[in-house]
C-alpha cells in the first residue's frame, strides 16, 4: 500500500476526477455490464427528462437514487442495463423555437411550413446533452449515454404506434370534445397533471349579474356570480341546486328583484347607509356583502321557493351572440355541482369553458355533442362569432365585457378577489378552460383495473401509493392524448373523408403496405400528406392522417415498450421482464408519468408498469423557497462538487427528507457535515491503518499481508470478535434495506458504524495496531481492520462510488484475490457469524464509559487525571463480567482508572423509587390512573426489583409492563464523605460510581498523562509520521530536578507504551545528536524541556575488544552507522537474522555485528538493553 496524507490535505474533489479517469481506462461501466451478462435481468426504466434545459438538485437527486439502487442491484449479479433517455416532443421544445422565431399563433408556423418548423425543432433537441453528460457522469451516476433512446427515433415513435393501436383494438379509444385546461400561451391543451404543476394567488374580477325571468309576476332576476366575466358572451345556461332553498328579495333601492340562494342572501350588495356613516368597501366595488343573512334594511324578503320550482324557467340572454341556440338554451337547468357554500347557489354555464358547464348542458339538452360552438380561437381571442370583442384576448377583455354588462343594466354588482389559479407551467400564462376536441384513452372504463394493479406495486414511501396515487387513480377521468401541435408523434389514423373508414396504423411495415411509400421518418412533414385508398372503392376517395400529434405524456408512458422497439424487437427479453423491477422520479410524477406508465400498461397488459418505486419530494432553497436561478439562492451544481465532491453531495441528499417525498431546505453546510462527519473519520481509520501497516516495512519486518478472515475468526481478542460482528451487522442491514428500497436509513447505521469503528475499535486498539503488544497481535489486529474497512467500502460503493473506489484501490494492493474496481466485487455475503452477544457487551461498555465521562465532567477532572476505584452496579452478573471480564482493560485505560469493581447488590449504593409513566399509563387505564399512580409510588424495593426480574405486575385489575413504570435509581453515598469525594451516574438499572480522590501514585500518573500529552502535541506540530525513528529527551529546568525523573522513572512502562519508546535525560544524547524540534513546558509547577531528535545507531560501550582492540576500527565504524538509514538497517538486520556483516571499510578487515549486542538502532533501544 502507498502512504496516504494527512485527512486536512485529501482533496474529495481532485481523487474523484482521478477515479473518473481510472474508471475510462477500464471502461468500467461497460465492463461490469459484460461481467453481469448471463445473469439475472433487474429492469430499470429511466424516466426521460428534456434537454432543453440543464440539470439542477432534483435531477442529481433522482439520478442519485436510481445510480444507488442500479449499482447494488449489479452488485448482487444482476445484469442491470442503463440507457439514458431524451423526451423529445411536446411543449417545452415548440416554446423555445416559438420564442427564438417570434411565432404568435398557429398559422405562423404554417406560413413557415411544418416541415422547416419541425426541423428547426430537432435541432435544439440535443442543445445541453453534453452539458447532461458531464454533469451526470461527474455526480458518479453509471448510464449509457451512446446507447440512449430517444422519443423522437424511428423505433420509439413506431412502438407508440403499436401502443395506440392495441388501445384502439381494445375499444379504449374515442373523439370527443373535452373542456380542458388551455395554455394560450402555447397555444395547445394541456393534461389535469399539467394544470396541476403552478398554481399562483391571483386577483381576478368578481361580478354579480342579473338574469331576468321571461313572465315573472314581480318581473324577478336570477343573479349569478363569475370571476370569469370573458366566457359571459357564451352563456348558454343556468343552473341551480333543486334541493336548496332560494329566496325571492326586492332591492328597496331601486325596486329591482332578485332570485339568490336563501343561504346566500348575505353576498346580495348593500349600498352606503344614507346617514352618512360609510361602511366599509370590497376592492373594487363600492358595496359590500352582509356575511349573516338578509340586510332588511336593504332588502325586502318577498316569498320563498324551492331549487326545483326554478328548474325550465326561460330567461333574458345577457347577448345576442347564440339567438340560433335560443329554442333549446337560456334556461334553468340544476345540478348538485352547485353549492351553497359561494356565489349565489346560480351558476352562469358557458359550455365551451367549464368542464361540470359542458356535463350539465349535454345531460339538459342545452346543447349536442356535435353542435358545440367554440367561440374562442387557438390564440385565446375571440373569434367572428363574439363580434362585439372579436381578435380580443379573452383575459384583456374582461373590462369591456364588464362595462357592456353595466350598460345593459345588468351588472348587480362590481369587485375584485384573491384566489389561487393555475397557470401554464411552460410559458407562464393564466391557463383557460375550453372545449377542444381530442382523442381520448377511456381510463374511467379501467379504473378498477388500475386501482388493483397499483396494490401489486410497493413504493417507498408507501403512504404516497396509499394516498395521493391511490386518490389520483380513483377520481382519473378520460385522458385526451392528442395535441392540436407540430413537434410530437403524429397519430396513426387515417380517416376517409366521410368519417366512415378509419385505419390505424401500428406498424411502419403496414403504413408501407397500404399506402406504398417508403417510410424512413414518422414526423409530419413525412407522412402528412401520405394518403391510402379506400377499400371501399375510388369513388370514395382517399384516407387522410388527422393532424394531431400524441401529448408527449404519452409517449414517455410508452417508454417500457418503445425504448427497446417492442414488439419489433426484443420480444423475449420484454416478455421474460415485465413488470420493470425498479423506477424513481419526484413527488409531482404521481400525477405524471407514473400515472401514463399504469393507465398505458394496465390497459395494454392488466398489469402495473413497475414492481418498486421510490418517490422522493422536492429540493428547496436553503429559506425554503422553490430554487431560482434569477434569485441566486442556491449554490451552483458543479461549484458544489468542486468544492466538497460528489459523494459529499450524494450522500447528503440520501440522507435527508426528501428520499422519503418530503421537501428538503438545501444548504452547503449540510454537504461540508457530511465530509466531516462521515467521510473525514472514515477516511483516518483508513489512514491509520496504512500508516502502521507502512511502520512493519519502516521496522525491517515482512511487509503487511492481511490474514485470511476464516483465521481471524478464531482471534482471542473481544474486540475483534465485536467489529467483525458490527460489519457483519453493516452487511446485512444494507441488504435488508436495499431489499426494502429504504435508501435513508443506510446512511445514518453507517455513521453510526464509522463512529463505533474510529472510536471503539481503533481508539481502543491504538496499542495493538501500532505494534505495542507484539508483532503476531499487531497483525491480527491490522487484519481485522482491513477486512472491516474492505468490507464497508464494498457494502457502501453504490452510496459513495468515489471515496470507496480511491480506499479499495489502495487496499487491494496487498490482496492477490482483489479486483481492478471496487464497482466489479460482488455484494458482500452474509457469513451468519454474527455475535449479538459480544455486540451487546460492547454497547454496555460504552454506557458504563459515557457515564464515567458524565461524572468526570462534573468535576472537571479530566481523562488525563488518574483516578483509583470505578464501581459497577448491576443487578446481572452476566452485565457485570462483560465489564470486569474482557473488557476491563479497555474500560480501565479509557477512563484512566486503576480498578473495575462489580457490584450486583443494588441496595449497597442506591436506593429505588417506583415512579407510573403517565403519558403511557393515562390513555389506557383512564379513571383509575389515580388509584393505580398511588400504588405504583408505595412500591417497596424488594417489589421494584421482582417487577424488573419478571417484567410486570398488576394493580386493580390493571396489568402495567416495563414500559409503564419508571424505575429511578438514588444514589446512597457513603457516610462522612462528600460530593467532590465520591459521585455517581445512572442510566436505567446501571449506576457508575467513581472514587475523585487523589493520592501520589495517582498524581504521579496524572504526570506522565500530561508530559506524554506534549509530546504527542509536539510530534504532530514537527508533522512527523509514526514510523519516523527518533528519540524523546526531556531536561528539567527547575533547581529540584529530582522529583521530575524520579516520577518519570516510575511511569516509565507507562510511558513507554504510549510513546513506542523511553524518555531520556537529555544527557544521554550523543554530542552529535540532531534535534527536530524542543518545546519548553510546565506541568504541576515541574519546569522541563522535551526535545525530539532523529534516532541515530549506537555501538556498546563493550564494543572494542570485538573490534580487536582498534579504537580508529571503532570510529570508522560508528561513522559509517550514522550514515546510513535507520530503516533500510532495520532491514538489513531482520534479513539476517540480527546479523550484518559490514566489509566495505577501507583499510580495515569485514566484521560482524549483532543487532542488540553490538549495536542498537536508537538511543532508546540502548538505555532500555543497559536498564535490562
Amino acid at each position: 500500500m502507498e502512504h496516504v496524507c494527512e485527512g486536512k490535505d485529501f482533496s474529495f474533489p481532485a481523487q474523484e476526477e482521478r477515479v473518473l479517469q481510472l474508471w475510462s481506462e477500464l471502461d468500467a461501466f461497460h465492463e461490469q455490464l459484460r461481467r453481469t451478462e448471463g445473469g439475472e435481468e433487474f429492469v430499470f426504466y429511466d424516466g426521460p427528462p428534456f434537454a432543453t434545459g440543464l440539470p439542477h438538485y432534483g435531477h442529481i437527486l433522482a439520478g442519485t437514487i436510481k445510480d444507488v439502487v442500479t449499482r447494488h442491484q449489479s452488485m448482487r449479479g444482476r445484469h442491470v442495463s442503463r440507457r439514458f433517455g431524451w423526451d423529445c416532443h411536446g411543449l417545452p421544445v415548440e416554446f423555445e423555437i416559438d420564442k427564438a422565431l417570434g411565432i404568435t399563433n398557429r398559422q405562423q408556423v404554417l406560413d413557415l411550413g411544418i416541415g422547416k418548423y419541425n426541423e428547426t425543432c430537432r435541432s435544439i433537441v440535443t442543445k445541453y446533452v453534453a452539458e447532461w453528460e458531464a454533469i451526470v457522469t461527474r455526480s458518479g451516476r453509471w448510464i449509457d449515454f451512446k446507447n440512449d433512446y430517444k422519443t423522437m427515433d424511428l423505433n420509439f415513435m413506431e412502438s407508440v404506434w403499436w401502443v395506440f393501436a392495441q388501445l384502439w383494438e381494445k375499444d379504449l379509444v374515442y373523439k370527443g370534445f373535452k373542456v380542458m385546461p388551455y395554455s394560450t400561451g402555447c397555444k395547445t391543451a394541456l393534461s389535469n397533471f399539467e394544470a396541476a404543476l403552478d398554481y399562483r394567488t391571483v386577483p381576478d374580477p368578481a361580478v354579480m349579474l342579473s338574469f331576468p325571468i321571461v313572465g315573472d309576476p314581480d318581473n324577478a332576476a336570477l343573479v349569478a356570480w363569475t370571476t370569469t366575466p370573458w366566457t359571459l358572451p357564451s352563456n348558454l345556461a343556468l343552473c341551480v341546486n333543486a334541493n336548496l332553498m332560494y329566496a325571492k328579495v326586492k332591492d328597496k333601492s331601486n325596486g329591482a328583484v332578485y332570485v339568490v340562494a336563501e343561504s346566500r342572501l348575505g353576498q346580495l350588495p348593500v349600498k352606503a347607509k344614507a346617514s352618512g356613516k360609510k361602511q366599509p368597501s370590497s376592492k373594487g366595488s363600492n358595496t359590500e356583502a352582509v356575511p349573516d343573512g338578509l340586510d332588511k334594511e336593504s332588502y325586502e324578503l318577498l316569498a320563498k321557493v324551492p331549487g326545483s320550482s326554478l328548474v325550465g324557467l326561460k330567461y333574458a340572454p345577457l347577448f345576442d351572440f347564440f339567438t340560433e341556440f335560443q329554442d333549446t338554451a337560456f334556461r334553468v337547468i340544476a345540478d348538485n355541482y352547485v353549492t351553497d357554500d359561494s356565489g349565489t347557489g346560480v351558476v352562469h354555464c358557458a359550455p365551451a369553458f367549464g368542464e361540470d358547464d359542458h356535463r350539465v348542458c349535454l345531460a339538459a339538452g342545452i346543447i349536442e355533442a356535435a353542435g358545440l360552438v367554440v367561440a374562442v380561437d387557438d390564440d385565446g381571442c375571440f373569434t367572428e362569432k363574439v363580434s362585439e370583442f372579436k381578435g380580443r384576448h379573452v383575459k384583456e377583455a374582461d373590462k369591456d365585457i364588464i362595462s357592456a354588462v353595466k350598460d345593459k343594466g345588468r351588472l348587480v354588482s362590481k369587485g375584485s378577489i384573491e384566489h389561487s389559479y393555475p397557470f401554464c407551467w411552460r410559458s407562464g400564462t393564466p391557463l383557460i378552460y375550453r372545449a377542444v376536441p381530442s382523442w381520448f384513452v377511456k381510463v374511467e372504463k379501467i379504473k378498477d383495473q388500475l386501482l388493483e394493479c397499483n396494490k401489486e406495486t410497493y413504493w417507498v414511501p408507501d403512504y404516497v401509493k396509499e394516498k395521493r396515487f391511490h386518490n389520483w387513480l380513483e377520481g382519473a377521468r378520460d385522458w385526451a392524448v392528442s395535441r392540436t401541435r407540430f413537434w410530437g408523434t403524429p397519430l396513426p389514423l387515417w380517416i376517409s373523408q366521410d368519417g366512415e373508414e378509419i385505419v390505424v396504423m401500428d406498424s411502419i411495415e403496414k403504413l408501407e403496405k397500404l399506402s406504398g411509400a417508403k417510410i424512413t421518418d414518422l414526423h409530419r412533414h413525412y407522412v402528412d400528406d401520405i394518403t391510402i385508398p379506400s377499400r371501399r372503392g375510388p369513388e370514395y376517395g382517399v384516407l387522410k392522417r388527422v393532424e394531431d400529434v400524441f401529448d408527449c405524456w404519452f409517449e414517455s408512458g410508452s417508454m417500457p415498450y418503445a425504448y427497446i422497439h417492442y414488439p419489433f424487437e426484443n420480444r423475449e427479453l420484454f416478455e421474460k421482464n415485465f413488470p420493470g423491477n425498479f423506477v424513481a422520479e419526484g413527488l409531482d410524477q404521481t400525477r405524471g408519468w407514473f400515472y401514463t406508465l399504469m393507465v398505458l400498461s394496465t390497459a395494454l397488459f392488466g398489469k402495473p408498469a413497475f414492481k418498486n418505486l421510490i418517490c422522493n419530494g422536492l429540493v428547496l432553497a436553503e429559506d425554503g423557497k422553490k430554487m431560482s436561478k434569477s434569485k441566486k439562492n442556491y449554490p451552483a451544481t458543479t461549484e458544489l462538487i468542486d468544492e466538497y465532491g460528489a459523494d459529499a453531495l450524494r450522500l447528503y441528499l440520501i440522507n435527508s427528507p426528501v428520499v422519503r417525498a418530503e421537501s428538503l431546505r438545501f444548504k452547503r453546510s449540510g454537504v461540508y457535515g457530511v465530509v466531516k462527519d462521515v467521510f473525514l473519520p472514515w477516511y483516518n481509520a483508513y489512514r491509520f491503518l496504512v500508516q502502521n501497516a507502512k511502520r512493519l516495512e519502516v521496522e525491517g519486518l515482512a511487509t503487511f499481508s492481511p490474514i485470511d478472515q476464516a483465521v481471524l475468526l478464531k482471534s482471542s481478542n473481544v474486540l475483534d470478535h465485536w467489529i467483525n460482528s458490527a460489519t457483519e451487522s453493516l452487511v446485512s442491514f444494507v441488504h435488508q434495506e436495499m431489499d426494502a428500497y429504504r435508501l435513508y436509513t443506510v446512511v445514518p447505521y453507517l455513521v453510526k458504524y464509522i463512529d463505533n469503528l474510529t472510536n471503539i475499535y481503533v481508539r481502543f486498539n491504538r496499542k495493538r495496531l501500532k505494534g505495542r503488544t507484539g508483532e503476531e497481535d499487531c497483525r491480527i489486529s491490522l487484519s481485522t481492520l482491513y477486512h472491516a474497512l474492505v468490507t464497508t467500502c464494498v457494502a457502501m460503493a453504490p452510496f459513495t462510488p468515489f471515496f470507496t473506489e480511491v480506499l479499495y484501490q489502495n487496499l487491494r494492493k496487498v490482496s492477490s484475490k482483489s479486483e481492478e474496481s471496487i464497482h466489479f466485487c460482488k455484494f458482500p455475503s452474509t457469513t451468519g457469524e454474527r455475535d449479538e452477544r459480544v455486540e451487546q457487551s460492547v454497547n454496555r461498555m460504552m454506557t458504563i464509559i459515557d457515564l464515567a465521562r458524565n461524572i468526570r465532567e462534573r468535576h472537571n477532572k479530566a481523562l488525563k487525571t488518574p483516578l483509583k476505584e470505578m464501581v459497577v452496579v448491576h443487578p446481572d452478573n452476566e452485565f457485570l463480567e462483560d465489564i470486569t471480564g474482557k473488557l476491563k482493560e479497555y474500560v480501565m485505560e479509557e477512563m484512566n482508572v486503576k480498578t473495575v469493581t462489580p457490584c450486583n447488590d443494588p441496595f449497597m449504593y442506591a436506593s429505588l423509587r417506583a415512579e407510573p409513566n403517565f403519558s403511557v399509563l393515562g390513555k389506557r387505564i383512564g379513571r383509575d390512573m389515580g388509584k393505580v399512580s398511588s400504588e405504583v409510588k408505595k412500591m417497596t424495593q424488594e417489589q421494584i426489583l421482582a417487577f424488573e426480574k419478571s417484567g410486570e405486575i398488576s394493580f386493580f385489575g390493571h396489568c402495567l409492563k416495563l414500559d409503564d413504570i419508571k424505575v429511578v435509581r438514588q444514589f446512597k453515598r457513603p457516610e462522612n464523605v462528600s460530593e467532590k469525594e465520591i459521585d455517581a451516574a445512572g442510566d436505567g438499572d446501571v449506576l457508575v460510581i467513581l472514587d475523585l480522590r487523589a493520592d501520589q501514585s495517582l498524581f504521579e500518573a496524572g504526570v506522565a498523562r500530561e508530559v506524554v500529552n506534549r509530546i504527542q502535541k509536539l510530534r504532530k506540530t514537527a508533522q512527523l509520521e509514526p514510523t519516523d525513528p527518533v528519540d524523546v529527551y526531556y531536561k528539567p529546568t527547575d533547581n529540584d530536578k529530582n522529583k521530575l525523573e524520579e516520577i518519570l522513572k516510575s511511569q516509565d512502562q507507562y510511558i513507554r507504551d504510549a510513546l513506542g519508546s523511553s524518555l531520556l535525560p537529555k544527557e544521554m544524547a550523543p554530542p552529535d545528536v540532531v534535534v527536530i524540534c524542543e518545546e519548553s513546558h510546565n506541568v504541576h509547577d515541574m519546569s522541563f524541556v522535551i526535545y525530539i531528535a532523529r534516532s541515530s545507531p549506537v555501538l556498546s560501550p563493550n564494543f572494542l575488544p570485538h573490534a580487536s582492540g582498534n579504537s580508529d576500527h571503532v570510529e570508522a565504524l560508528r561513522v559509517y552507522l550514522l550514515s546510513r538509514s535507520i530503516s533500510r538497517l532495520k532491514n538489513e538486520f531482520h534479513a539476517g537474522n540480527g546479523m550484518i556483516t559490514v566489509d566495505c571499510i577501507e583499510g580495515y578487515p569485514p566484521i560482524s555485528l549483532q543487532l542488540g549486542k553490538h549495536v542498537f538502532l536508537s538511543v532508546g533501544d540502548f538505555y532500555l538493553a543497559s536498564r535490562s
